[in-house]
């Protein structure tokens, strides 16, 4: 099943990082965070990318052109450093499509613009490449060829900490609450979708705008809910937490490493 990730957007929010390189590249640990996300999906057998590419897409392509596997995988140094003999590989399976879709462009457009590589899909995955989870994608995968729907996304709850108030007329106070105590899911940036969505989704548009207003009219749109691990890499905040986890050797969406996780698909 081909995967889809738009990694073209500005990344203003991790603006620290984004004026010299793409949100994608942020690192976490040793890779970036658009090679986690891969990860995770190739860890269930989905290895055909499709990457959306926009703000400085010269230096995505060229992370893979230099990619270099010794940096995340054990190897053998011989011969003064002449050979090397990898024990392990992470990308020498994958097969990963390039597509320039504009600097500007919305989620949608970007979609729209790799339609051509997605045609002879049924089902495809698609995602916004700056979220982390340790979902079983295979479950969710069943479920959705199960209920026969065009699009699902993954409905997580807000991993940041704000408040939730309530007032009156008068700007009075009536309640407060924390954001992961209230009935509050969003949209986690996972997406199933068979191909019909591109009959519903019209030049310019948002993806979750004008399309899937569409799909819920036509009641073809549901939201996979999931309570287990989702973080996003939003801000300098969310990118210091993730690297944090990563250091101390808590990162749960590395379910590659994790010998308790089944490889099914």
């Amino acid at each position: 099943m081909k995967v889809v990730l738009f990694c073209g957007g500005l990344g203003t929010r991790l603006r620290d990082y984004s004026e010299t390189i793409p949100k994608p590249l942020v690192h976490i640990g040793y890779r970036p965070i658009l090679w986690h996300v891969m990860k995770y999906y190739a860890h269930y057998g989905h290895k055909d990318f499709i990457l959306c590419l926009g703000y400085k897409a010269d230096l995505i392509k060229d992370y893979f052109l230099r990619y270099n596997e010794c940096i995340s995988n054990d190897f053998t140094l011989m011969n003064g450093g002449k050979n090397i003999e990898l024990i392990n590989s992470d990308i020498h399976d994958w097969n990963i499509t390039f597509v320039d879709t504009g600097l500007n462009s919305n989620i949608g457009q970007r979609l729209k613009a790799v339609q051509k590589y997605v045609e002879d899909e049924e089902v495809f995955l698609a995602n916004y490449s700056d979220g982390l989870t340790d979902l079983f994608l295979p479950k969710a995968i069943d479920e959705f060829y199960r209920r026969d729907k065009v699009a699902s996304f993954l409905s997580v709850r807000p991993a940041q900490t704000f408040h939730i108030i309530s007032s009156n007329d008068n700007g009075l106070v009536t309640s407060i609450q924390d954001v992961k105590q209230a009935n509050i899911r969003i949209n986690g940036g996972y997406f199933i979708l068979k191909n019909e969505i591109f009959d519903y989704l019209h030049e310019g548009e948002e993806l979750v705008y004008e399309p899937f207003e569409r799909l819920i009219h036509k009641q073809q749109l549901f939201a996979y809910e999931y309570n287990g691990f989702w973080a996003c890499m939003d801000t300098f905040k969310d990118k210091q937490q993730l690297e944090d986890m990563f250091s101390y050797g808590n990162a749960p969406w590395e379910i590659w490493r994790h010998a308790d996780k089944v490889l099914a698909f």
